[in-house]
């Protein structure tokens, strides 16, 4: 595909500065772009995309004096993320039921679903319109797929599991795994049966790998708009807002109740049966170990304010530092009680 600069700046209402009719073929990177390609770049790397080999750069509006051509529009990054839509090839996937796919009883298809081979879609399940599962999947009894979903190859929706509608569930998830729920007596651990089940509402996007554990009783519930990255796990009874963002390797313990916008860095961890506020962020490997309230900028282990932690972290440095101090002045003292 090939489009000029002007009509580039139309689609993602900017507007365009240096030559309006520069050809873009494609979109890459600022590292690795060469002639033709768009790229997107922000501060602090301006500088970067002007000695570039890119034949024009979408920047911030309020970017004065950019030598190449460019774009200026009030998010470089979202309008990047609309292009690549239009200049990715769309993926051929006729709809249909493959007939290598095994279908259990009672089972309930829209017209234009998609189901590909050696998927398995158990007793009593419904595929709702638009839904494409990918090989491999295996949606369990009486579970829920809703409309325009997708289910990546070897993704497990277990049983009696609500999937809403746009969402994309990538390989190798597991939707309602049963939660780890034991009592222990005379040494010996027994299971208590995990009876509820997970609801995941619209428009929400979990990772590969990722496990969600069904609730003892009730529903583990994800709430609309929240995105899950690969190697998460949320235990049973959870209650996730809305709009979270949860990266790679957190672990959210059971019955935590967390509110909408929150974001959760890498390896954030918490403990269970804990309310966890809205609004709020964590760095990566940050511990939360109690209630926590809203709108809180998070660091470390255990928990602190981020202002907490930096004061904390800049006093760490001068430790080596008031050490050496101490011996020197503990070795003057035994001079001195010596003399």
């Amino acid at each position: 595909m090939e489009k000029l600069l002007h009509e580039i700046a139309e689609l993602i209402g900017g507007e365009v500065t240096g030559e309006r009719t520069t050809k873009i073929s494609g979109l890459a990177n600022i590292t690795m772009a060469r002639a033709g390609d768009l790229i997107f770049a922000v501060p602090p790397h301006l500088d970067e995309a002007k000695t570039s080999a890119a034949a024009a750069v979408l920047i911030p509006l309020d970017t004065e004096n950019f030598p190449k051509p460019a774009v200026k529009v009030k998010d470089p990054r979202a309008a990047f993320a609309t292009l690549l839509e239009l200049f990715t090839p769309k993926l051929e996937i006729p709809k249909g039921i493959s007939p290598k796919a095994h279908l259990g009883k009672g089972v309930k298809l829209a017209d234009d679903v998609t189901i590909m081979p050696f998927a398995v879609v158990d007793d009593g399940a419904e595929v709702k319109s638009g839904a494409v599962i990918y090989p491999h999947v295996y949606i369990g009894q009486h579970a829920t797929i809703g409309e325009d979903t997708i289910v990546y190859s070897s993704a497990t929706v277990r049983e009696f599991c609500k999937i809403g509608k746009r969402c994309v569930i990538h390989s190798s998830a597991v939707i309602g795994s049963d939660g780890f729920g034991f009592t222990t007596a005379g040494g010996m651990h027994t299971k208590v049966p995990q009876v509820g089940n997970v609801i995941i509402e619209d428009d929400v996007e979990i990772g590969a790998h990722v496990g969600i554990d069904r609730a003892a009783m009730g529903s583990t519930i994800i709430g609309h708009g929240t995105k899950i990255d690969n190697l998460v796990h949320i235990a049973h009874n959870c209650k996730i807002g809305a709009n979270c963002l949860i990266v790679a390797q957190t672990g959210i313990s059971g019955s935590t109740t967390v509110g909408d916008n929150v974001t959760f860095g890498g390896q954030v961890g918490t403990v269970g049966h804990i309310t966890i506020g809205g609004n709020s962020v964590y760095a990566a490997r940050s511990g939360i170990t109690k209630n926590m309230p809203e709108k809180f900028f998070g660091c470390g282990f255990p928990i602190q304010s981020h202002s907490e932690w930096l004061r904390q972290q800049a006093a760490l440095k001068k430790v080596p530092e008031l050490i050496e101090k101490v011996r020197r002045l503990e070795r003057e003292l035994e001079t001195l009680t010596k003399s």
